[in-house]
């Protein structure tokens, strides 16, 4: 995929995110790699008025936080950095601020093992990382943190991040999470669930390594 191509990719998938209600106006953000560097979506720009264009550049090594473009990135641009940074393989960040994500990440609830597409994220719940104000070095350590070598994550008081080889599987991600929030807050309403047992999402994992949203690479 050439740059040009992956711009206009990542404003298709923030444009999907948008429509689908994951993010509203200019909430969240969306990153992916691209060679020795990363393209992401620009600071306060509403995903209706996004182009190509607008996508900075910010790369991976050397130093810390430079950018290129018209308009300045993220203020969250310091944890999509540290993630590709601390994992090569990902090729991709959606953070957005989804609803029901959003309800239980104030709330502190981790998402446990309540349905087999946990198996996704590559364990057995969707943790929650402790609260820092967005766009601090503090926020992108919390997420590290939780995060470890997983998929997804909430964030404390403030919606949630999924990861993935590339755009299509990290924006998939993002609405599995998004739909496991939505069925685990409805749960609580009625007292609670069975939870699968770590055997149980085991063999769904097996079986999730040939099935899903493949990465292209």
């Amino acid at each position: 995929m050439t740059e040009a191509d992956l711009r206009a990719e990542i404003v298709a998938r923030c444009k999907e995110l948008d429509a689908r209600g994951l993010n509203r106006g200019a909430s969240g953000n969306v990153s992916a790699r691209i060679g020795d560097a990363m393209l992401l979506t620009p600071s306060a720009i509403p995903y209706a008025a996004l182009e190509p264009a607008m996508i900075a550049r910010m790369p991976l090594d050397g130093e810390y936080g430079a950018w290129e473009g018209p308009l300045k990135p993220t203020t969250e641009w310091r944890f999509h950095l540290d993630l590709m940074r601390a994992r090569p393989e990902i090729g991709a960040v959606v953070h957005t601020h989804a609803e029901f994500s959003t309800i239980l990440s104030i709330a502190r609830k981790p998402i446990p093992a309540i349905h087999y597409m946990i198996a996704a994220f590559g364990g057995m719940e969707i943790p929650c990382c402790d609260y820092a104000c967005y766009g601090t070095a503090e926020l992108s350590a919390a997420i590290l943190s939780a995060l470890g070598d997983m998929n997804g994550c909430l964030m404390a008081n403030h919606g949630m991040l999924t990861v993935g080889a590339d755009l299509t599987r990290a924006t998939w991600l993002a609405f599995e999470l998004e739909a496991l929030a939505h069925h685990y807050w409805h749960v609580l309403q009625i007292g609670g669930g069975q939870l699968l047992s770590e055997a149980e999402i085991a063999t769904v994992a097996k079986g999730f390594a040939s099935y899903g949203v493949q990465s292209r690479n």
